[in-house]
């Protein structure tokens, strides 16, 4: 069955203080195009969480999240204590030494001093958050692959009705292609006629005829273009990576559609050429975003 290439899905999952957030958005693409956004925490996993996303997705410009929020209020720096109490006895003692004026607002003079407000400590990423992580992911993964079967159905059901009109249309095609053979005889004949003086041989008159209206014989094309027809329906329902093949197919349809205009020489069916041509354009329009 045909997938979308567009898709999202998004995923929280509650790790003690912490949520973990992701979010997977994607847009048809040639190829796997991923964009990643990823928590300092998890940067060490980059490598692992692009392998997963390319072994899930295999196409399409895939933007990828993961962040984190903290459900309690975030911790202040703290103040080091010990570092405050070293820089004021040196700077006292550099004052009484050189007899320089202490400062008057000993508060906002150490706050200042480097390091005396620098959070030291990081954070590590545990086997358990990892582990909530990639379940976050995996989900997250799913949900933008269900998103995509979703649209891939209503675009299988787009198709079907465009191929059905092409079909109708290329069956409406066949009284006017056994008129006009009558029509391009008559024709011929009358412009013979119309020239008195002229003889000719009724039975090369004949021969040239139906090699006249062999060339504009449309038969293998129709043939061709219903084969075309039938196997784009048969692709559809395979099982994946069914995008790229219908681009294809459609290609094949059009050559055989635009050949078959080519050879019309009658203003009715080149009208539902051109009918055709519409109905296929729209197949070709969606077909990109096919997986």
């Amino acid at each position: 069955m045909i997938q979308s290439m567009t898709g999202y899905g998004k995923t929280v999952v509650t790790f003690g203080e912490k949520k973990i957030n992701v979010e997977v958005k994607s847009l048809n693409s040639k190829t796997l195009d991923l964009s990643t956004r990823i928590a300092p925490i998890y940067r060490e996993k980059e490598m692992q969480i692009r392998q997963m996303l390319a072994k899930a997705l295999t196409r399409g410009k895939v933007d990828f999240s993961i962040w984190i929020e903290k459900e309690t209020v975030v911790d202040a720096t703290p103040v080091n204590g010990v570092l405050v109490a070293n820089y004021y006895k040196q700077i006292k003692e550099i004052a009484e030494k050189n007899n320089i004026p202490e400062p008057e607002d000993w508060f906002n003079t150490l706050m200042r001093m480097p390091d005396v407000l620098t959070k030291t400590e990081t954070e590590t990423l545990s086997e358990e958050e990892w582990e909530a992580a990639t379940t976050a992911i995996n989900e997250a993964v799913e949900k933008l692959n269900d998103f995509r079967k979703q649209e891939g159905a209503a675009l299988q059901n787009k198709f079907n009705e465009k191929i059905d009109n092409i079909t109708a249309l290329l069956e409406s095609i066949e009284p006017y292609e056994k008129a006009r053979v009558e029509k391009i005889r008559q024709r011929i004949v009358d412009g013979l006629k119309s020239i008195p003086e002229v003889e000719y041989d009724k039975n090369r008159l004949e021969q040239e005829l139906i090699y006249y209206i062999e060339k504009l014989d449309i038969s293998e094309e129709k043939q061709r273009l219903a084969n075309h027809l039938k196997y784009f329906r048969e692709t559809m329902n395979e099982t994946e990576g069914v995008g790229k093949k219908l681009g294809f197919i459609a290609q094949e349809m059009g050559r055989e559609i635009n050949t078959t205009g080519s050879k019309s020489n009658n203003a009715e069916m080149q009208n539902i050429v051109v009918k055709m041509k519409d109905e296929l354009e729209q197949i070709k329009e969606q077909v990109l975003n096919a997986l």
